[in-house]
């Protein structure tokens, strides 16, 4: 048995968390970039804790607020260019998985001056210290060394390549309270995929399966609350979790097929992250010749059956994303060029079954 195991992330969970442990900060530098979109975190209240616990410590900080949906190698390099001017030695990226993954690319656009965004993706540079404050449950990139960006010249989202796990996470569910519903389906049906790809991979191991099978039992819970659309404090809190422990999955195995299937959809269709996921689950399931541990799946999350499964899939990610024959085609030769998401799926795979996969999820018309 092989295996291996690295989190350096230190993560504080807990309502008020921020404030309790405002000192840490103090640790990180001088003076914080602030990331964030444009209005989530003003309105769950996370930018103002954050900004009382900078104050709090006495340290100094800017803010960019301009982090967009699946953010673009543009955005990245304009904060940086902010970031620079005003002097800053860390950053704070606050949000969902759009505002810190940016975080990450944008601190390793601190630390090394002279990349652009046409130059920054590649492999194992370091970055001024990151904080994570995530206020939605689903990417796990608190925990992850990935941060996947928009390469609008490629028409893709790519993972950056370098490894910038957060130097602390700050999880409070009280951020999540007033998140959309739709917006908590699709972010739970992420970190369930982070989940299933992280088990059903070639590289899982005996400690990520530790984490794989707590997280899932975390989702358990929350089905009845998905499918009715309704959430509680306890369900918020049980999706944070299952959220965090997905990305600490992940951040040992990486994720598989339906991720790189996905990207296609969100670039081309503007289909959110998680629903690009989860419109591919139910034939990316099928597509193993081996089921036996896809036949586990259901019995981790607590469900009846496999079948159940599928059903509560198909509920929770209806849609009827539109596509031709010749973009079916185009996206699954992109996908067959992703060599890294096709290694990590445990049998050997190619254009048949890729097509397979996006032509039973996805509505075919014709060609215009």
């Amino acid at each position: 048995m092989k295996s291996s195991f690295y989190m350096p992330t230190k993560v504080i969970i807990g309502e008020n968390c921020i404030e309790a442990n405002s000192h840490l900060l103090q640790g990180m530098g001088t003076k914080a970039l602030i990331v964030t979109g444009r209005r989530s975190a003003k309105l769950n209240g996370s930018e103002r804790d954050v900004e009382a616990a900078l104050r709090k410590e006495q340290i100094d900080y800017v803010r960019f607020d301009q982090i967009e949906e699946n953010p673009s190698l543009e955005t990245v390099e304009k904060a940086r260019d902010f970031g620079k001017s005003a002097g800053v030695d860390f950053v704070i990226g606050i949000g969902g998985g759009s505002p810190i993954d940016a975080a990450k690319a944008i601190a390793v656009m601190l630390k090394h001056t002279k990349l652009t965004g046409d130059t920054l993706i590649g492999k194992s540079l370091d970055a001024v210290p990151v904080v994570a404050v995530p206020t939605t449950a689903g990417t796990g990139t608190e925990v992850t060394q990935y941060a996947i960006v928009t390469d609008h010249k490629a028409q893709t989202k790519k993972n950056i390549g370098h490894t910038v796990f957060p130097h602390i996470a700050f999880l409070d569910a009280k951020y999540m309270m007033d998140m959309p519903s739709d917006i908590t389906i699709q972010t739970a049906v992420d970190a369930l995929s982070h989940l299933v790809e992280s088990y059903l991979n070639v590289r899982s191991n005996p400690m990520s399966e530790v984490f794989v099978e707590k997280g899932l039992a975390y989702w358990g819970e929350c089905v009845d609350n998905l499918l009715g659309g309704f959430f509680t404090y306890q369900s918020r809190k049980d999706l944070m979790m299952a959220s965090m422990y997905g990305g600490m999955a992940i951040a040992q195995t990486g994720t598989s097929l339906p991720h790189g299937m996905g990207y296609a959809l969100t670039y081309h269709k503007g289909v959110p992250h998680g629903l690009a996921n989860g419109t591919l689950y139910v034939e990316y399931l099928r597509c193993f010749k081996d089921q036996a541990k896809v036949q586990k799946l259901h019995k981790l999350i607590g469900v009846k059956s496999h079948e159940e499964l599928e059903k509560i899939l198909t509920a929770l990610c209806f849609t009827n994303i539109q596509v031709t024959e010749s973009e079916l085609k185009q996206y699954t030769e992109e996908m067959c060029a992703n060599k890294a998401k096709l290694q990590n799926h445990p049998e050997v795979i190619g254009f048949e079954e890729v097509y397979k996969i996006y032509a039973g999820s996805l509505l075919l018309v014709k060609d215009i």
